[in-house]
């Protein structure tokens, strides 16, 4: 499985922050918010990325992420020259998936759970088994602000609903999706939705009305964070904030999380971490490179 990284977009909601600045390269607490989303990809066991961005932005995050070999994956980088809808990404990289399976990520969108490695690698393998897409749903208190999931009595997803006036659960439909090999062929059939976009929701639809859409719910112990607007980007920031001092953990390190699938060394990690001088996130790199070591009996 491929993964893409759609990190385009104005960010207008958040002017003037974003006037100078990708939204996706903004902090959340100690690390910029593209961290988040590539973390997800990884934690699946997905090592080759696309980021798509805006042109204006294209430049800082290869300055930022570079080829992505620190963390023994594979990045490159696609353009999106305006936002044309979410769907749009996979047209856009349709080269680079060739026809593999695939999993989107919203660029603005943390995911944080007790095993989510566990709970995602389970998915990617279901979508290479049986084809589809495997959705993941989150229970909201406002609904109507999201794509929303119908379910039937037996918990089986139904229908899909797109900021409905009245929703019918308050399932929200989150920003990470996982295709078969021919979500390219069927993004290229959709057609653009009255505000002009390709939506990700008819897009869903189609694999839904084949019976071929899946819902995992994440269920209440997740937190799951859209950090679009000031209000939610400062509640993310003290999420993240909170958890990692009360547990002494970094959440979205991704030279922990390439060290611990096997992809890096812990002394790559005390690599990264001697170029980072005495910062906070140095020295944790440090700690866990060490600790992972003395787990394994050697550093190498």
């Amino acid at each position: 499985m491929k993964g893409i990284v759609l990190a385009g977009g104005t960010g207008t909601r958040l002017h003037p922050l974003t006037h100078a600045l990708s939204k996706q390269l903004l902090p959340v607490y100690d690390k910029p918010m593209i961290y988040y989303p590539i973390s997800v990809l990884m934690l699946a066991g997905i090592r080759d990325i696309l980021v798509i961005t805006t042109p204006h932005d294209s430049d800082q995050f290869v300055r930022l992420l570079g080829d992505g070999s620190r963390w023994g994956v594979s990045l490159s980088y696609a353009e999106q020259p305006s936002p044309d809808g979410l769907a749009q990404a996979f047209l856009i990289g349709a080269d680079f998936l060739a026809g593999d399976t695939a999993a989107l990520v919203l660029g603005d969108n943390i995911f944080f759970r007790h095993n989510l490695r566990g709970l995602l690698e389970s998915a990617v393998k279901d979508v290479t088994a049986e084809g589809g897409c495997t959705l993941f749903g989150y229970r909201v208190s406002d609904p109507q602000a999201y794509g929303v999931a119908v379910l039937d009595a037996r918990g089986e997803l139904i229908d899909i609903e797109e900021k409905p006036a009245q929703p019918r659960s308050n399932m929200a439909v989150t920003g990470l999706y996982f295709y078969g090999g021919d979500v390219v062929d069927h993004a290229r059939e959709l057609t653009p939705s009255r505000r002009g976009e390709l939506e990700i929701t008819d897009l869903n639809r189609r694999y839904l009305q084949r019976g071929d859409a899946r819902l995992v719910d994440l269920g209440r112990g997740t937190a799951w964070l859209d950090t679009g607007t000031q209000d939610t980007l400062l509640q993310a920031a003290q999420f993240v904030q909170t958890l990692q001092h009360r547990q002494g953990v970094t959440i979205a390190c991704l030279e922990e999380v390439a060290m611990r699938q096997g992809w890096i060394a812990p002394d790559d990690v005390v690599a990264v971490a001697d170029a980072m001088g005495a910062s906070r996130y140095g020295a944790y790199l440090r700690q866990v490179a060490g600790e992972y070591a003395d787990e394994r009996g050697s550093i190498g």
